[in-house]
């Protein structure tokens, strides 16, 4: 789940002053500090539902709900696109056929709590269909957390991605092809994709988050969904992870304190 922080944080400078080399200081600039978005903020209140939940998770996507809106509301300048704020501040929220890439970036936890694939694939849909109920939004959302999963059970780069192009993108380009003309998209199926390339042409964790950023595009997201992948697959090293927690503030870190005694990350 904190790879997923990391990846927000670090690309929350660049969404929309994006950096096409992945030549760039890792925790912002001179004269530019990085901060955690709406990406953060609900992978986080997701994790605090998983925490709340029975162990069979049968109350989940009521919990979902209800940490989502609860967080969510303590930090209404994040980033929220226009139908989710709206959805974060109604009462009784209604799923509204959303595609955006706001449901894979957020799954994470799902990926690490799961105990078998299909239950991560049950867990991703219960947190995901209360609100991107799209098909193209419930798709990028289980095949994020499937990948975390994989990657968990010790699958190579290779079986991962042997699976996500069977099951659920051929991801027929490279980075290279793509980083000079790929632009900004809050989808899904033009998100979700190219974050998975990042991981799949990573060496490193480090690497992997550097991957997302250099292609541009909608690059905090990126980042968050390549690091959600790329933390369950590498560990976070050491001097990163302290850093990133270094932006969020004790309420957010709290739930990732409980969430990581729960499910320990690997660290490196």
């Amino acid at each position: 789940m904190l790879g997923a922080i990391i990846g927000d944080i670090v690309g929350s400078i660049y969404e929309f002053n994006n950096i096409r080399t992945k030549d760039f200081p890792l925790f912002g600039t001179d004269y530019e500090e990085p901060y955690f978005t709406d990406d953060s903020v609900m992978t986080i209140a997701i994790a605090a539902a998983i925490l709340s939940c029975k162990d069979n998770y049968t109350n989940l996507s009521s919990q979902a709900i209800k940490y989502m809106q609860g967080i969510g509301r303590n930090y209404p300048h994040c980033g929220y696109g226009g139908s989710f704020y709206n959805w974060i501040f109604i009462d009784n929220p209604e799923p509204y056929n959303s595609y955006g890439n706001g449901s894979a970036m957020r799954v994470s936890a799902c990926g690490l709590a799961g105990r078998t694939i299909e239950e991560v694939k049950d867990l991703s849909k219960k947190v995901t269909a209360i609100s991107h109920n799209h098909p193209e939004g419930l798709k990028g959302a289980e095949a994020t957390a499937v990948a975390i999963f994989l990657a968990r059970e010790g699958k190579s780069l290779q079986e991962i991605k042997d699976y996500i192009t069977k099951n659920y993108y051929d991801i027929d380009f490279t980075l290279d092809e793509i980083r000079p003309t790929y632009r900004f998209n809050e989808t899904c199926q033009d998100t979700v994709p190219q974050a998975f390339e990042a991981f799949f042409e990573s060496t490193s964790f480090e690497d992997a988050i550097r991957n997302g950023i250099s292609i541009g595009g909608d690059s905090d997201t990126i980042g968050a969904i390549v690091g959600g992948m790329a933390e369950a697959y590498y560990g976070i090293p050491e001097w990163i992870r302290e850093e990133a927690i270094s932006y969020l503030d004790r309420t957010l870190y709290s739930v990732v304190e409980v969430f990581e005694k729960k499910y320990p990350p690997k660290i490196i």
